[in-house]
């Protein structure tokens, strides 16, 4: 049989980036066993439905390099692909559990049930559980003639369609990561399948668009678990055949204690979501990976690790790297640390990678919030490829470039005060003024390695050993005892600029 895996997100707001992790483990398993993606939106909780959030998803997945093969956004043989819009198929299924005694109609009232609840708390009941023993107390078809459904029902009473549970059995089934799973039925209750509203409960939806979507993995979440047990059942009592389940590990806390949560992100000062989001309702912004700088195959890599790894020393991997190599035996148990400095790390490392042109189109860097090159002092335009290559090794994220070069764009307003007092001496003094005397002589092409041999012959010919003072002229040229590489630095400022520098600070810096 041909693999099949879906992802089926809910439109209630911004993907989580755990859901980005979930989706990007179905897909490389899918492409390694040459299977097919399928895309479902769940949205049977109207009342969780924001607007955006679909296309959100969609966008958040195409950024990533998810492609997804069928369903949602891309059509296909099953369509369509959101819940909502498969509504009333899923009754014939409610009713079908219903006719062959699997299922039964609940008209109780949500005070009914409160009241129930209530009881059983006040009794000392472990849980407050509408199951195979509170059910006959309540207002159900089990508990109500034939005659008295038919009346409800031809009324236009409120009901819901729950599971009828045999509390007498184990429900057994083999997790691909978490090997034999076992369950005693009476730990479960009776689940609403089918709402008031006709619409299905996840339990239902589900399971019935799995089955004839022809899914064979579902992997999804830790926190589904729980319910594959009840998943498990369904497929008994339709008599399908059930997909092979893998739930995938939480992702924990950065500290590793806890679900990660949007609250740990906000205090930790990193994003949670794949894309910037910004609430509908609020106009509240949450930060993306996208938009703070992260390169998507540093994302993907991260993501990846995150409760997985190849059984090899290798960290890096391209998309096809990771189908190849994946496989979700190797998959852990335990919960994943959330190491948002692995991710920086993985963001250094691409960034090195990537082309300095790829880099500096990816910039779009601006001046005064024109799409003009940025422009030194003297107004002389500055090659972002120089820049690029000049500080890519030296930043986290791309955005920091320009922030990191900005003493490029601006002569120094002050000098490293401890420079100054360590570094700025005679022998700086009469080196940096007999450069700025040979600078001015030269006529031509100011590169970095013609600026070092005119800085080299200078010092020399006054008598300056060139290592001692370069801190100082470091000094004298960008304002700071420390940055990247200066004599590509003193290129991309250019001949005028270096010279208009380097005066400055001969007559504002002490005379020794």
């Amino acid at each position: 049989m041909s693999v099949r895996v879906r992802f089926a997100p809910s439109p209630t707001g911004p993907l989580h980036i755990g859901g980005v992790r979930t989706a990007l483990y179905n897909y490389l398993f899918a492409r390694k066993n040459g299977g097919k993606m399928l895309l479902r939106i769940e949205d049977t909780d109207q009342n969780r439905y924001v607007p955006g959030a679909e296309a959100y998803i969609l966008e958040a997945l195409k950024w990533v390099g998810i492609e997804i093969d069928e369903g949602q956004g891309v059509g296909g043989p099953h369509a369509p692909y959101r819940q909502s819009e498969r509504k009333e198929m899923y009754r014939q299924y409610a009713d079908q559990l219903i006719n062959s005694g699997k299922a039964y109609y609940a008209f109780d009232t949500a005070e009914e049930i409160e009241a129930m609840r209530k009881r059983l708390e006040e009794a000392g009941a472990d849980a407050a559980q509408y199951n195979a023993i509170t059910r006959l107390q309540m207002t159900n078809s089990l508990t109500l003639s034939a005659e008295e459904v038919a009346s409800r029902i031809a009324n236009g009473d409120p009901y819901v369609v729950r599971i009828k549970i045999d509390p007498k059995q184990d429900i057994r089934f083999k997790d691909i990561i978490r090997e034999w799973v076992v369950v005693h039925a009476s730990t479960l209750d009776d689940k609403v399948l089918l709402k008031s509203d006709g619409m299905p409960t996840y339990h239902l939806a589900n399971i019935v668009d799995d089955h004839l979507m022809g899914i064979t993995h579902v992997i999804r979440g830790e926190e589904w678990l729980p319910s594959a047990p009840l998943h498990v059942l369904l497929y008994q009592y339709f008599g399908w055949t059930a997909p092979q389940f893998a739930h995938l590990p939480l992702l924990l806390k950065p500290e590793g204690n806890g679900k990660l949560s949007k609250r740990d992100a906000d205090l930790g000062g990193f994003p949670i979501f794949p894309l910037q989001w910004t609430d509908p309702s609020t106009g509240t912004v949450a930060r993306g990976f996208r938009e703070d700088g992260y390169l998507k195959d540093a994302v993907v890599n991260f993501l990846a690790f995150l409760g997985w790894n190849p059984g090899t020393e290798q960290e890096m991997f391209t998309m096809d790297e990771l189908i190849q190599a994946f496989s979700l035996e190797r998959i852990h148990k335990a919960g994943a640390r959330f190491d948002i400095t692995k991710a920086k790390w993985f963001n250094q490392q691409y960034i090195k990678q990537l082309s300095d042109g790829a880099l500096a189109a990816s910039l779009q860097l601006t001046v005064d919030g024109s799409t003009s090159q940025p422009q030194t002092g003297n107004g002389k335009s500055i090659d972002l490829l120089k820049v690029v290559h000049l500080m890519k090794d030296r930043v986290t994220f791309p955005q920091e470039i320009l922030s990191e070069a900005s003493f490029l764009v601006e002569m120094p307003a002050e000098y490293e005060e401890a420079v100054v007092a360590s570094k700025w001496n005679a022998d700086a003094i009469k080196a940096i003024t007999a450069y700025v005397e040979d600078l001015k002589v030269y006529e031509g092409d100011f590169l970095a390695e013609s600026a070092k041999a005119i800085w080299a012959a200078a010092a020399e010919r006054v008598g300056v050993k060139m290592g001692k003072v370069m801190q100082a002229l470091r000094l004298a040229a960008t304002g700071a005892g420390h940055g990247p590489d200066l004599m590509l630095a003193m290129e991309i400022l250019g001949k005028d600029e270096v010279i208009a520098r380097l005066e400055k600070a001969l007559e504002t810096l002490p005379q020794k």
